[in-house]
């Protein structure tokens, strides 16, 4: 089992950078495919960039070109860059890992993005 510690999330202006961290514990995150999501109020859980074991990486066209997500094994955390933030960025950012069919995820750190 592991367990997922996001943080990092703050209130920012538009067009400033964050870098949010998942730290895992109880296991090695180098065995999972890793992914962030974020959720908006009242809308749906949206999958922003995922790291596979082999490095292969996905983004949502939303963050295309702003995002950058990245894992350290050594340090068993993954990262997600965020650059050029907007409004509509604003959600609760979570971390999940999956092995097969175990699937794990943290509890989120808030990201708010507003003049």
């Amino acid at each position: 089992q592991v367990r997922l510690v996001e943080s990092g999330g703050a209130l920012v202006q538009p067009g400033g950078s964050l870098r949010l961290s998942c730290a895992a514990s109880g296991s090695d995150i180098n065995v999972y495919a890793m992914a962030w999501y974020r959720q908006a109020p009242g809308k749906q859980r949206e999958l922003v960039a995922a790291i596979t074991i082999s490095d292969r990486i996905d983004y949502a066209d939303s963050v295309k070109g702003r995002f950058t997500i990245s894992r350290d094994n050594a340090k068993n955390t993954m990262y997600l860059q965020m650059n050029n933030l907007k409004p509509e960025d604003t959600a609760v950012y979570h971390c999940d890992a999956r092995l097969g069919t175990l699937h794990f995820w943290g509890q989120g750190t808030q990201v708010t993005v507003s003049s």
